[in-house]
């Protein structure tokens, strides 16, 4: 049967009393939502690698040294793959068991060069670390672990594939561990939801309870037809034989 806005509407406001308790409860169950799922708390921090002052490479000879430049101002691809390496070891399984980070838990994190968030938009020498826990504490300890173990991996690497260690590339903190900022996102998202089916299991129910007495109304309305009809046969007489029950003709 098809049905206008008007008309939903007119069955909205006719079945109110199925309506308001439905959706109250749901709005209950949006509020209950709400307060069950747990805060999360992230924290990030910015690195960059830059080459030394006295340069990449050795002078050949010691009496003529490189010249010193500065760090800021000397970049090259190097740089960028020297990055790609670390955020990959930094982003292994074993890195997260080690720091105490059990899979699945409620604690996480992510090592990427920024291309994801927004604010670090470029590609470069750039390792951003950004972590998720049911704590402040949580969050914040995870990234200053990382920052360390960041400045270990980039010294075990350099000496395992013997380069001089005054060419060790500088593994510099600019963006230092961030204080934990309380997400509610999640939270919030749940609850809107929870809400909006409440609105819709509502109108669902009050079209229901609509179908249902509409459909009462017309088997009551074609019982007390059949019964009028009923009535309203007379029975036959068979005058040649008394005593034989009437026969009815409808």
């Amino acid at each position: 049967m098809r049905m206008d806005f008007w008309g939903a509407v007119l069955v909205v406001l006719r079945r109110w009393y199925v309506v308001v308790p439905t959706f109250l409860l749901c709005i209950g169950a949006a509020v209950g939502m709400y307060a069950a799922v747990p805060v999360t708390y992230t924290s990030s921090a910015g690195i960059v690698l830059t080459i030394p002052k006295t340069g990449s490479s050795l002078p050949v000879n010691s009496k003529q040294p490189d010249p010193v430049t500065n760090p800021l101002l000397n970049f090259d691809d190097g740089l960028s793959m020297s990055a790609s390496i670390l955020i990959q070891a930094l982003s292994a399984p074993e890195v997260g068991t080690e720091l105490g980070v059990v899979p699945g838990g409620k604690t996480g994190f992510t090592v990427s060069n920024g291309a994801t968030n927004p604010e670090w938009m470029m590609s470069g020498p750039f390792v951003f670390i950004e972590a998720e826990s049911d704590t402040a504490e949580g969050a914040e300890g995870i990234v200053t672990k990382l920052v360390a173990r960041a400045k270990e991996e980039m010294a075990k690497r350099q000496t395992a594939v013997g380069a001089p260690q005054q060419t060790f590339l500088n593994v510099t903190v600019v963006v230092p561990p961030t204080t934990p900022i309380a997400e509610s996102g999640s939270k919030s998202r749940a609850a809107a939801a929870a809400g909006a089916a409440g609105l819709i299991l509502s109108f669902f129910a009050a079209f229901a309870v609509e179908s249902f007495l509409d459909a009462r109304r017309a088997r009551r309305a074609k019982e007390a037809a059949a019964v009028a009809d009923w009535g309203a046969v007379k029975p036959a007489q068979d005058s040649g034989r008394p005593g034989v029950s009437p026969v009815l003709h409808g």
